[in-house]
Parts: structure tokens; sequence; C-alpha cells
């Protein structure tokens, strides 16, 4: 199978897509652009890193108003072509620096922002960490800090989508397998009560599919436990970094989405005069 049969086509939206504005791709926005179009995808939105802390990579690594000046100019560029590119961020979430998070969007203005919790310096999840952190501790226990971050960054209300809930099942990789997660789903409940309860989206994550365990982030069961605690809003995206990546396996998102009852996704709050984004029949 070659990547293009990996890249899905004729769905309405792909929200989370990184550039070279981003330290970890060296995409060109146009790249983007032009598989969309190829592959009748009519929205995208573009969410390079930008990180709090000056020991992760995406700290000033790009200006705000560099980042703002490459993605407005292509929506102009592209929109003669319909396409519409949004302009977004994926913001880096923890608890230390949430006041610094917090400034920066007073600041400045994104279209649609996805606050996700990664592996930050101090965290036990670090590969150098993860072994050993995992090592005579119960999966509750070992779960605890992410899912924490997690619940904190539903509640601070700071970010239309949380994103690829459930990464940290990557960082545990090969210590903590897929069917121990898969035997306690309920040690994602208070995350999922969290984001439902903020009004935020959760977003369903192809990356997953590229990584052991072969599963998005989170799970259809997850994304069905969401519609259950009263989730009402859901995103996808394939959080490309390379162009083989853009659209990666999209449809299996689209397909966890309706299995657990939603019509539509919701992209971005106070949106309602945007038309929604239906899911294809």
């Amino acid at each position: 199978m070659t990547a293009g049969d990996l890249q899905a086509r004729d769905l309405p939206l792909d929200a989370h897509l990184h550039t070279d504005q981003s330290p970890d791709s060296s995409v060109p926005i146009d790249i983007y652009a032009a598989a969309a179009l190829e592959r009748g995808i009519p929205e995208i939105a573009i969410t390079d890193h930008v990180d709090f802390d000056p020991r992760d990579p995406a700290y000033e690594y790009t200006r705000f108003e560099d980042r703002e000046r490459v993605v407005r100019d292509a929506a102009a560029r592209w929109a003669a072509h319909g396409l519409t590119i949004h302009f977004g961020a994926e913001l880096t979430y923890n608890r230390r620096w949430e006041d610094d998070l917090r400034d920066h969007l007073r600041r400045y203005h994104y279209d649609y922002t996805i606050g996700s919790v990664h592996d930050w310096p101090e965290s036990p999840y670090t590969p150098q960490r993860a072994a050993a952190w995992v090592a005579g501790r119960a999966l509750d226990e070992i779960l605890a800090p992410y899912y924490d971050e997690v619940v904190a960054a539903a509640r601070c209300g700071l970010f239309d989508t949380i994103g690829h809930l459930d990464v940290v099942r990557r960082y545990l990789h090969p210590h903590v397998t897929t069917a121990e997660l898969a035997a306690r789903p309920e040690l994602q409940d208070d995350a999922l009560r969290a984001i439902a309860e903020s009004g935020a989206a959760l977003e369903v994550n192809t990356s997953g599919l590229r990584y052991p365990g072969g599963e998005t982030y989170p799970t259809a069961a997850a994304v069905a436990r969401f519609r259950e605690l009263g989730g009402e809003r859901v995103v996808t995206g394939s959080d490309a970094h390379r162009p083989e990546w853009f659209a990666y396996r999209l449809d299996v998102a689209y397909r966890h989405v309706a299995a657990a009852g939603f019509e539509a996704l919701a992209f971005g709050r106070g949106t309602s005069g945007r038309h929604p984004f239906r899911l294809p029949t």
C-alpha cells in the first residue's frame, strides 16, 4: 500500500497540520494546500507548535507575526482555488506555565487553538525516565501525572480543542501495552468528563495509527465514552508533520466520530455563524 492510499479524500476538514514553522516539520504550507485540493478536502487548519518552557523545541522558534503572515498570505492565495486555510496553533499546556499561556492568548489572536499535553521536560514520560517510572507502579499511578494535566488544560478554558488525548500511550510504549490500557478505560473518565464539561472539543487524532498500538488518540471506545459523559463537540486531525501524513487515515477518525453518534465536527468556539462540518454519509 502506498502513502497515497493512506491519505483520505473527500472529507470536509483536516484540523491539525504542522509546517516548517514548527521545529519538527519541514513542510511548506503550499504543499498541504495542494494536497488538500488534490484529495478533495476544502478546509485545513495550520496548527504549528507553541511552547512555553525554554527547554522545549518550539520555545521562541518563530514569532507569532511571522507565523500569522505565512498562513494569512497562503489563505489569500489559495482562496481563489476554493480552499479555506485557518490560522491555528497547538499550544503545549502545563499548569506551571498556564499564566504565560494565558497572557499569550490575550495578546495574540488565532482562528483555532489546540491545547495539548506533551512529555514536558520533568515529566516521567521522557524516553530516559519512562521505564523507571513504570516499574513497580500501578497503572492509575503511572497515568496520573498525564491525566491530571489534561484535566487542568480542559478546565482552564483557554482552548477550542484538547489535542490527542491518550498520547501518553506512545510515551509509555513498550513498558505499558495497549491491552493493559484497554482493560482500564475508566482511568480516562475524569479527563473525558472535564473536556465535556468545559465545552472544548475532543480531538480524534490519527497520528496514533502511525505508531505502535495502531489506534487513534483517543480510541474509538473513548470517543463513545465521551459522548456518554455529555460531550457535544469533536473534531478530527491527522497531526501531519510530513507531506505523506496529510489526511493520513483521517477517514478512520470520521468513522469513530460517526459511530459514537456525532453528526458534525465542531471547529472552534463561538463559531455558530460558520457552516457546520457535517460528517460524510
